[in-house]
């Protein structure tokens, strides 16, 4: 395309990422600059979302080990995941991309539909290994851009102490209706039941996904009467109070934090929580998110792609490839997700992580069970959808709107 319609698309672009939030587990802030175009072409860029790891840590070595197998010297820049899209599209406007770019997995579809990324095809970056599920996240129109990193999901903390005072047998808990009983048993007995994160941003669309999935909803269709059933399964906890009003302001560092206090017998969080959930002082399990008529529901995945933007000099492919491939192969993805409290994105890897840590089993068997929010094919439309969805979930647990009609708003918005 000629250069004057890429930087429409681009700017078009620009606007729907926007309306991503960060990742649902994003860190604090990073700074930098530079994408590949340097005086010394022996210099690789790489751009990651992980300011909280320094040039002395096992990511930032690892980086450089994987420069120095290819040849070359790696000049990286942690971002901040909300800025990192934008300072991509933005880089691509210029012609000035990174050579390794490493994104949230749902901004993978605003970046490829701008044209700022390659395709497997066109990288050569083999993807076979990777879990179908979890590369879903990167693909749109049948075509592939980058390969995850590794995934992080959701599933349900439960405090053991607060269940046995209850009278509760985890093992009871199959569905939604014997999940709202096992909360009506723990309020009568005088603790509180579950908490999660409900706020107005991607956050909470994350944490709502499941229970929405789980109703047999489609993304496509927000108010039909399975999607309305989740949000009055949310609306009803909290009008009887098994879930407390602060989920619509709570972060999943917050609502972590409550769960922690050791009063509540439920927390809806994600891997990331399990060197707190050690610390908790208090003996916890792990539960899928049951499904309302049983089974698992579909949890959301987290975690990050590695892709390859597109260059004006396209005989740099060939080096990024064996880049990515390094910080990809079997033993680099064991020590990254390690390191990330992520599952990795591979059944040789995850076999890996289980060996060396049981606790890690449920948290595998719930990656495999994941849903991308792009999947789909929804792309580009999923900022959208998710915006207008956290918005009627807003409106329904503050009583302004019934949660029926809120979804009908959220529809219509979509539209």
């Amino acid at each position: 395309m000629n250069s004057t319609s890429r930087h429409r698309r681009l700017t078009a672009a620009a606007l729907t990422a926007l309306a991503l939030a960060g990742t649902v587990t994003a860190c604090g802030s990073g700074s930098g600059g530079g994408g590949s175009n340097a005086a010394d072409s022996g210099t690789y860029t790489v751009w990651d979302p992980y300011p909280q790891f320094d040039k002395t840590s096992a990511w930032a070595k690892l980086l450089d080990q994987c420069g120095t197998e290819a040849g070359v010297k790696i000049k990286r820049t942690a971002f901040d995941t909300s800025d990192l899209s934008n300072k991509a599209l933005l880089a691509a406007q210029q012609d000035n991309s990174a050579d390794v770019l490493i994104v949230d997995n749902p901004v993978v579809s605003t970046l490829a539909e701008a044209g700022v990324l390659t395709t497997t095809d066109d990288n050569k970056l083999d993807t076979t290994k990777v879990d179908p599920n979890l590369l879903a996240a990167g693909q749109t129109d049948g075509k592939t851009y980058g390969t995850p990193i590794g995934a992080n999901t959701l599933a349900l903390y439960y405090n053991k102490a607060v269940l046995k005072k209850a009278g509760v047998d985890i093992a009871s808990i199959k569905d939604w209706a014997t999940l709202t009983a096992a909360l009506a048993k723990v309020d009568k007995a005088g603790k509180k039941g579950i908490t999660f994160s409900a706020i107005g941003t991607e956050e909470g669309s994350f944490q709502f996904l499941p229970w929405f999935w789980g109703s047999g909803a489609q993304l496509t269709r927000l108010d039909s009467a399975e999607g309305v059933s989740a949000l009055a399964l949310w609306s009803d906890w909290l009008k009887k109070g098994y879930a407390p009003n602060s989920v619509i302001n709570n972060t999943q560092t917050t609502s972590w934090q409550e769960f922690a206090s050791g009063d509540y017998a439920f927390a809806e969080n994600g891997t990331w929580q399990l060197a707190n959930a050690k610390k908790a002082g208090f003996d916890y399990g792990l539960l899928p998110i049951p499904g309302a008529k049983g089974g698992s529901a579909a949890a959301p995945t987290g975690g990050e792609f590695v892709t390859v933007p597109v260059q004006s000099d396209t005989d740099r492919y060939a080096t990024s490839q064996k880049l990515v491939t390094c910080l990809t192969n079997t033993e680099n993805l064991y020590d990254t997700d390690t390191t990330l409290s992520y599952v990795a994105p591979t059944t040789e890897v995850q076999d890996k992580q289980v060996a060396a840590n049981a606790e890690l089993k449920p948290w595998v068997d719930a990656v495999k069970a994941a849903k991308g929010r792009t999947s789909d094919d929804l792309g580009t439309k999923y900022p959208k959808i998710s915006e207008q969805m956290w918005k009627a979930v807003q409106s329904a647990l503050s009583g302004a709107q019934s949660p029926k009609d809120a979804l009908a708003a959220a529809q219509s918005a979509v539209k």
